[in-house]
């Protein structure tokens, strides 16, 4: 009995020292930290750190191989002044302002702020960036004017954001929010410019009284202008009207001129159509008349020349045909006839021809004709015995000289002597 008591008393401290090991390993991250397991190596945006974390949740620590520290997330309020800091334009210038500044919980940012600040406390950061800040700020007040610092706080708080939070980012921290609160200057610059704007707004309201008191004769004048006007376009009016009732009388005459003229100019138009009408009616007549006496007769004798050529063609034709007939009774009988044939022809034709040659020459006695053969000719101007003959006639018929019978004299002379001598 003792025994199982004991046992179970012993199981029972090994499960409460169980629970205070795991208790001591376990480790629980608030929302508003980060818990930073030192001692295991990993991989981060290509280098090797040698750290993991853990944010808004549990891990587990590693006994004997990892250490656990915590950093806080906790927004931390800075109060940064700078005093006697030169803005553009060589003034110096006190500047009070209020920053929300944090450790950023975005890697890679975060591992800056884990080289830089883990297990140290939050006094070293806020001092940290509070002299960060305040060292933008005197940058940023050397490229603004005193003017602008004092008067644009919104663009001056931009520069001042753009500025500080490239360099707390090297840092590991982000910059939330930052207020300009009071800007002052020990030289009394910026009271001058108060007083300067003081008496720019006493001017301007000087100005606008002037202004509303020349606005007013301005208006007094604008209306007796406009009184003036009125009176000048009522008399533009009444000249109007009057203008206008000439112009209507000198229409009504104009268009009773017109209207005149236009009866006139239809008067002759009318009479011009009559004319026309009658002058229609003429040329019908002539062209009835010149059909009557012209062309009906042309056509007439068109039809009977027509009719004669007609009679013509066909007497033509008629003959064509019958001599075309004899032609072919005469080449048949030429053939028939065979060698002969040519000096039959000639000898049937020579009567008619010589009749027809006598008739022509009726009163002309003829004592005789030569006839000559066209083989004696050769057909190129004729031989020697054709143009003997031929030249023989003319001598006989000019010179009365008969060759032939002189040649024939001599010849029988000659022929008597050689008988006598023999």
């Amino acid at each position: 009995m003792f025994a199982a008591i004991l046992t179970v008393a012993v199981l029972a401290l090994a499960v409460a020292a169980s629970a205070m090991v795991v208790m001591k390993l376990i480790h629980i991250c608030q929302p508003n930290e980060v818990l930073v397991f030192s001692g295991t190596t990993r991989r981060v945006n290509g280098r090797t750190v040698g750290y993991r974390l853990v944010q808004g949740g549990r891990g587990i620590r590693i006994p004997l191989l990892e250490r656990v520290d915590r950093l806080d997330l906790t927004n931390m309020v800075i109060d940064v002044a700078v005093q006697g800091a030169y803005s553009k334009g060589g003034i110096p210038l006190n500047v009070m302002a209020v920053a929300n500044v944090k450790v950023a919980s975005e890697e890679p940012t975060i591992g800056n702020a884990i080289e830089r600040f883990l297990g140290k406390p939050r006094t070293d950061i806020v001092r940290v960036a509070k002299e960060t800040l305040e060292g933008n700020l005197r940058g940023v007040l050397a490229t603004l004017t005193p003017e602008e610092v004092n008067q644009d706080r919104v663009k001056f708080a931009q520069s001042l954001l753009q500025e500080a939070d490239h360099d707390l980012k090297k840092l590991g921290l982000v910059l939330d929010t930052l207020k300009i609160q009071h800007v002052s200057d020990d030289k009394g610059y910026l009271d001058s410019i108060g007083r300067k704007q003081s008496a720019d707004l006493q001017m301007r309201s000087r100005i606008a009284e002037a202004d509303n008191h020349a606005l007013s004769e301005q208006r007094d004048a604008d209306n007796y202008q406009n009184r003036a006007i009125a009176q000048v376009e009522e008399q533009m009016e009444v000249a109007r009207a009057d203008a206008s009732r000439r112009i209507l009388e000198a229409r009504t005459r104009r268009e009773a001129m017109v209207e005149e003229q236009r009866s006139e100019v239809a008067a002759l138009v009318a009479r011009a159509e009559a004319e026309l009408f009658v002058q229609r009616a003429r040329v019908e007549q002539v062209k009835l008349q010149l059909e009557a006496d012209r062309i009906r007769p042309a056509e007439a004798e068109r039809s009977r020349m027509v009719s004669a050529a007609r009679a013509r063609a066909a007497t033509i034709a008629k003959e064509g045909h019958a001599t075309a007939a004899s032609l072919r009774v005469v080449s048949k009988s030429w053939r028939n006839a065979g060698p002969d044939a040519r000096r039959v022809f000639v000898a049937q034709k020579l009567g008619g021809l010589v009749g027809h040659m006598m008739r022509t020459v009726a009163d002309v006695p003829v004592e005789s004709i030569t006839v000559i053969d066209r083989r004696l000719t050769n057909g190129n101007g004729g031989s020697l015995a054709a143009r003997a003959t031929v030249v023989s006639e003319e001598l006989r018929q000019t010179l009365g000289l008969d060759v032939v019978q002189a040649i024939r004299g001599l010849t029988s002379g000659s022929g008597n002597g050689e008988a006598s001598r023999g």
